[in-house]
């Protein structure tokens, strides 16, 4: 359980989101800010953002951003890539040189593409194929981590609190159509650069506050279909679980969201529309494998909208409210002030019930 001194917090760990419903694309600086009234919510040991639309010039590749510990090990790895990738640009992440962040590994990112006939030989799919090579590089290579592996996104992350990870990564020069963020209690798991928040895989992005009880279950099963928990935090597994669940199953945002915070069986039989009893009874018996158990609020972001997301009987504070075209999501209501202080709409979701925002069709 978090603590600070003899102070018992209940509730550590900070996520915030916005979105413009327009594809309206909007600096990292307010999101930067929204993180400042929950500081304490953090305690330095990892800081997270995820931007997307933020690579319009590069938006038909995948950019990956890696974490190395040495020239070498970078080397090494660029080699492996391009195997399979033709890597149309290569540069280090740009970043402010800050006495608050210290042991900085080299923050390097691609812009790569499959190469058609080595997916035509392995007859996979480009997002499998980039899935596949994500989990080879974290789980075979020491000293190398993909934290970020979609196409117009990128997770920028480090040990910090949030609000200097933003500054780090000149976050206030990027602009992204939806922003996530994310503030680090850690509790049962290292602080170091690659298990700060966002967790990502493709264009999927997690950001967690609470603990997953249910974790070993969770990850034995998923790890039967080829992902690999690298990590050292429990969060990577709800990546994971989510994009098995809408890539691979096919399953629609609010469907997946009936299987990892699934209603009570006495909720079910308590539904008066048959059909959807029906559905949540299938949605429980085919996964039961993956209902996280735990206090959770989570943010997931993907390409052209965000889920937000509590455990079913609510353990974790999560405030949504509006203003215009946009939709503000945050543990605090504090931190929705700072972004709009004319926020309208202000509400606590209930547990178990996603709120889905997308982008209005061809906007971004």
């Amino acid at each position: 359980m978090e603590k600070e001194g003899n102070i018992r917090i209940p509730s550590g760990c900070a996520v915030a989101a916005v979105i413009s419903k327009e594809g309206k694309r909007m600096t990292g600086e307010r999101i930067i800010e929204a993180m400042k009234p929950m500081h304490d919510r953090s305690n330095g040991l990892g800081g997270g953002f995820a931007g997307y639309g933020i690579y319009p010039e590069y938006k038909d590749f995948y950019a990956l951003h890696m974490f190395f510990d040495s020239r070498d090990t970078r080397k090494a790895c660029e080699a492996y890539l391009k195997e399979g990738f033709e890597i149309v640009k290569s540069e280090h992440i740009p970043t402010r040189k800050m006495p608050e962040i210290t042991d900085e590994p080299i923050v390097w990112r691609y812009f790569v593409a499959p190469l058609q006939s080595v997916l035509r030989d392995l007859q996979l799919d480009e997002k499998e194929f980039v899935a596949r090579t994500v989990m080879k590089i974290n789980v075979e290579t020491d000293g190398a981590y993909v934290f970020s592996s979609g196409k117009n996104m990128g997770t920028f992350k480090a040990v910090g609190f949030p609000e200097d990870v933003g500054v780090f990564y000149k976050l206030d020069e990027y602009e992204g159509y939806s922003w996530t963020a994310h503030g680090r209690y850690p509790t049962n798991t290292p602080g170091w650069w690659g298990g700060a928040h966002p967790f990502t895989l493709l264009d999927y992005s997690v950001v967690h506050n609470g603990e997953i009880s249910s974790y070993d279950a969770n990850r034995r099963y998923i790890e039967m279909f080829g992902y690999k928990c690298t990590l050292q935090t429990d969060t990577e597994v709800i990546t994971y679980i989510l994009d098995y669940l809408i890539r691979v199953q096919k399953l629609s945002m609010r469907e997946a969201a009936s299987v990892i915070a699934a209603p009570f069986w006495s909720t079910i039989e308590n539904k008066k529309n048959e059909k959807e009893k029906d559905k949540l009874k299938y949605l429980r018996t085919a996964f039961p494998s993956l209902l996280i158990t735990g206090p959770f609020s989570i943010i997931l972001g993907f390409d052209g909208g965000l889920m937000a997301l509590n455990d079913r009987l609510k353990l974790r504070s999560m405030v949504v409210g509006e203003k215009g075209d946009k939709v503000f999501i945050a543990s605090e209501e504090a931190a929705i002030r700072v972004m709009e202080p004319d926020a309208e709409n202000i509400y606590a979701p209930a547990g178990g019930e996603p709120v889905i925002v997308t982008v209005k069709d061809g906007e971004f």
